[in-house]
């Protein structure tokens, strides 16, 4: 007999300004999904597959859900939207937990809001860097202000107007060393500019954390 995994429950969502219907359109349509969510890998057009369709059942107009319970919910009207990610599950021990799901969302979320309402021009290209660091040497990284969502996510708009969001698996004020990772968006950046770009953050990454720049 095995355990069973307690889930820990989430609300995580943020407003937009922007009409219900196109935002639904932007969780719905993989195409437009893969301007938002994740980071770019080989694997990312068969991932928001299988979520987002294989995995998804639409339980009302603007409303789907997964096994687990969770659901990803739109509501508003022509004007604004809320996109709510929810788990609705019993209380852990410890409230506080770190949760993947959860965090996740609080990530993506921001960059489908950062999508839609910056309405940058050209095709979305990443920077995924991962390492174990503080979240105070992360958020030197970028001159500005950031932005958090929770304890454990914050994002800023860099000086060239990329998204930078970065995440850890402890509070960022936490003077202590964990794993962190930072999401860079991009868009409409030519292969040299974008690989000039690539080589900045890598440089600035390399001292702070023992990870990779994806």
């Amino acid at each position: 007999m095995t355990d069973e995994i307690a889930l820990k429950p989430y609300r995580v969502e943020v407003s937009i300004s922007a009409g219900r219907d196109l935002v639904w359109d932007a969780v719905t349509q993989p195409p437009v999904i893969g301007e938002w969510f994740g980071w770019d890998y080989d694997g990312l057009a068969a991932e928001i597959q299988q979520i987002f369709v294989d995995e998804a059942t639409l339980v009302s107009p603007e409303q789907m859900s997964w096994a687990d319970g969770s659901y990803l919910e739109v509501t508003g009207d022509d004007d604004t939207a809320t996109v709510r990610a929810v788990r609705e599950a019993d209380p852990p021990a410890d409230p506080d937990a770190y949760d993947v799901i959860e965090e996740g969302w609080k990530a993506f979320l921001t960059q489908l809001w950062f999508l839609i309402e910056r309405r940058p021009r050209g095709r979305r290209r990443t920077l995924y860097l991962t390492g174990e660091t503080t979240g105070r040497q992360v958020l030197e990284l970028v001159d500005g202000d950031w932005t958090r969502v929770g304890r454990r996510v914050a994002w800023a708009v860099d000086p060239d107007g990329h998204l930078v969001i970065a995440s850890g698996h402890v509070p960022l004020d936490s003077p202590d060393a964990a794993a962190m990772q930072v999401i860079i968006s991009t868009y409409g950046l030519e292969d040299d500019v974008f690989a000039t770009y690539r080589d900045g953050w890598t440089k600035r990454w390399a001292p702070i954390a023992a990870g990779r720049v994806a």
